[in-house]
């Protein structure tokens, strides 16, 4: 079972805006388990917080805006990139200006850091975000598109494209998040010469030069109105004729835009405020996309509170029946768990077939038969009991007790031909034979019933 992760020790980055050209200091804190990703404004009455979350993002016009109660913090994203890269799950973040440091346009430093800080393991399990269909985010305006698909682990597959001579169609990919340091971190973000005017006209790139970012020149333009914009960019004359990249230090990858592409959409997605378990494939991403997607995913998670294990009926189970049988007292017609598939520190998932053979529908609706709700609560409680008694040795020498039921909830119908998958989860450490738990109960996708649970744990006669 993976555990949540936070920073070993605290981090200050000094550097300017890009967009308002300020002098910034920005501090990583370690945060407490369940904490997330929240950003406080140092340098305003009151430190006000804002929780790093895709629906906070109020705009995504060159970086990553995040809004709340009227306070705003951007260029979030390549900080974003570098914490959900290192598979940090909690940071608090201290920033004394309304940007985020543009330090060199890309994630290296933030990255850097993050690595001589240290990474620790937490008590919490960490939640997956776990893709189970394909989804699929669109803007029609900008032929932008995300897919995110099933997989066992998180990686990206970025397509840019550029209807420009020096910049067109490149490709970055990332496999793992062990790449990220080495392979991505690095790259730095981009700009055309010709969106430069118009970025200035709108008040942002204060702090832009060629040592926070790569210039792209691709379209020729007069003599003047180069040497005008290297004016205010305060950079060097280049002659109009020569088209492409105008830099400081060369490219640091061959495809430098489309592996800043892929931090960018990291970044972003990072803000579901739940790892991914999937693969996203997008096709001339940008923060605005991206940021769809990721609201698509914070409202499918706010729909389904938790979401249901993978049932795999290929895979041999932890415990068989003949396992089970030998753990808890109960027979036919009571026994509600049919095998294990997944069993953790903290944590069981369970199996229970619903045939129509089921004793309790002669009698229970017959003409419309519905699995009755106390016995959901029951295949709970006999899969809860499983986690209990693998706690100890010689667990068949124990009986758990079930002492209180809380909080029950039934959301839908249970019928004949249904598969219940239970997962049951500690809610805190078993102390002197007492557990608490939480169960749910999934058909397919749906949660259909839920319940917490006080049980204690008892030695046979």
């Amino acid at each position: 079972m993976q555990k949540q992760k936070t920073l070993a020790t605290s981090f200050s980055m000094q550097g300017k805006g890009l967009h308002t050209g300020l002098d910034i200091q920005i501090t990583f804190h370690p945060a407490p388990e369940n904490h997330g990703y929240k950003i406080k404004r140092v340098d305003l009455e009151g430190e006000p917080v804002i929780d790093a979350v895709a629906e906070n993002v109020a705009g995504t016009q060159r970086g990553t805006v995040l809004s709340k109660n009227g306070i705003q913090v951007s260029t979030i994203e390549h900080a974003m990139a570098a914490l959900y890269a290192y598979e940090i799950d909690n940071c608090l973040i201290e920033v004394n200006a309304p940007e985020f440091p543009i330090l060199d346009g890309s994630s290296r430093f933030f990255s850097e850091e993050i690595q001589k800080a240290g990474v620790v393991e937490q008590n919490a399990p960490k939640d997956y975000y776990i893709v189970k269909h394909k989804i699929e985010v669109k803007d029609e305006e900008t032929g932008s598109s995300l897919i995110i698909l099933p997989d066992d682990k998180f990686s990206v597959n970025v397509l840019i494209s550029f209807d420009s001579p020096v910049l067109s169609n490149q490709f970055a990919t990332l496999n793992d998040l062990s790449e990220f340091p080495a392979e991505l971190a690095a790259s730095r973000t981009f700009v055309f010469v010709r969106e430069v005017e118009m970025l200035l006209q709108n008040n942002l790139i204060k702090g832009g030069d060629l040592d926070n970012a790569i210039v792209i020149y691709d379209q020729k333009v007069s003599q003047e109105v180069l040497d005008n914009l290297a004016d205010k960019l305060n950079i060097p004359h280049k002659d109009v004729k020569d088209l492409g990249y105008i830099n400081n230090k060369p490219l640091v990858f061959d495809n430098e835009p489309a592996r800043h592409k892929l931090i960018d959409v990291i970044g972003d997605l990072a803000l579901i405020g739940k790892p991914i378990r999937g693969r996203v494939i997008a096709t001339r991403p940008g923060h605005k996309v991206n940021n769809q997607l990721a609201r698509m995913i914070r409202k499918d998670i706010k729909l389904n509170e938790v979401q249901a294990p993978i049932y795999d009926p290929n895979n041999a189970p932890v415990m068989d029946i003949n396992r089970i049988r030998e753990l808890l007292p109960h027979r036919y017609p009571f026994l509600l768990v049919d095998k294990i598939i997944e069993i953790g520190g903290n944590y069981i998932v369970g199996v229970k077939n619903i045939t129509s053979n089921e004793p309790f529908f002669t009698g229970h609706f017959p003409q419309e038969p519905v699995m009755p709700g106390v016995l959901q609560v029951e295949a709970m409680a006999q899969t809860g009991g499983l986690l209990v008694l693998n706690s100890v040795d010689e667990p068949e020498r124990y009986s758990t007790y079930f002492m209180k039921i809380d909080g029950v909830k039934f959301r839908q119908k249970v019928v004949p031909g249904d598969t219940l998958i239970l997962r049951l989860e500690l809610l805190a450490p078993i102390r002197r034979g007492i557990s608490t738990m939480k169960g749910y109960v999934f058909v397919g996708d749906k949660l259909v019933s839920e319940a917490e649970f006080m049980a204690q744990i008892v030695k046979n006669k």
